[in-house]
């Protein structure tokens, strides 16, 4: 055999090898795009946030995930600087806070870029169009779960709501497909933290999210009783 067609067919076995590892490990079936409550993420987190937080819920992030529960982690290292997403910061700032430390939206933002939207390649094209695809979900498509609760008239006054409650309102707002809640237990409370709304993996259309917290986790939320 010649050198020629030896380097050629070593060639091909390390492109095949590579695709075969590729599509193994990289991969996504559907799109998480979680919110949450602000004062209720201040409840729960270990250290108090540094700035009183607003009645709403804003964006935690927009992740990329699999129906098998594998997950989908640290595709990037890059840094997003304020330069480079300078026509939209006054949005992500208003719908994508830090709502731990207001000093350090960038912080964050570069966190879940990294650690989630790079892994959702190609719907999310790079890390300018991971932050315009959130700012066009929660605004242009009003996929904002306040907003879709305060249609339902319910509003974040200090009542108790019923799982049900809830998780019918946000049916109504995301063409009846299912969404996943968390919860916390807070002193004698348990509150609403996060509302999570599940797309397919081309951000086309919504569907029932898959997975939610089993029975006995600490963040699954009760039937009655959920603070809000």
């Amino acid at each position: 055999m010649g050198t020629t067609r030896m380097v050629y067919i070593v060639t091909m076995l390390f492109s095949l090898i590579v695709l075969i590892l590729s599509s193994s490990t990289v991969g996504y079936d559907y799109f998480q795009f979680t919110q949450q409550y602000q004062p209720a993420a201040c409840n729960s987190n270990p250290t108090p946030c540094k700035d009183p937080p607003d009645k709403l819920f804003t964006v935690h992030g927009l992740w990329p995930s699999n129906m098998n529960r594998s997950e989908l982690f640290n595709c990037s290292s890059s840094n997003v600087t304020y330069a480079k997403i300078q026509n939209i910061r006054t949005q992500l700032e208003m719908i994508w806070p830090n709502v731990f430390n207001r000093k350090n939206h960038l912080g964050f933002w570069n966190r879940e870029w990294n650690k989630h939207g790079a892994c959702g390649y190609p719907t999310i094209r790079n890390d300018l169009h991971y932050f315009q695809t959130v700012i066009k979900m929660y605004i242009t498509q009003k996929q904002n779960v306040s907003d879709i609760l305060s249609k339902a008239k319910i509003e974040p006054d200090g009542n108790i709501r019923t799982q049900k409650e809830i998780v019918d309102a946000i049916r109504k707002g995301i063409h009846g497909k299912e969404p996943k809640l968390k919860c916390q237990k807070n002193t004698q409370m348990t509150e609403l933290v996060e509302v999570t709304l599940c797309s397919d993996g081309n951000l086309k259309q919504f569907i029932d999210c898959p997975h939610h917290f089993p029975n006995g986790s600490r963040h699954n939320c009760p039937t009655n009783h959920i603070l809000y």
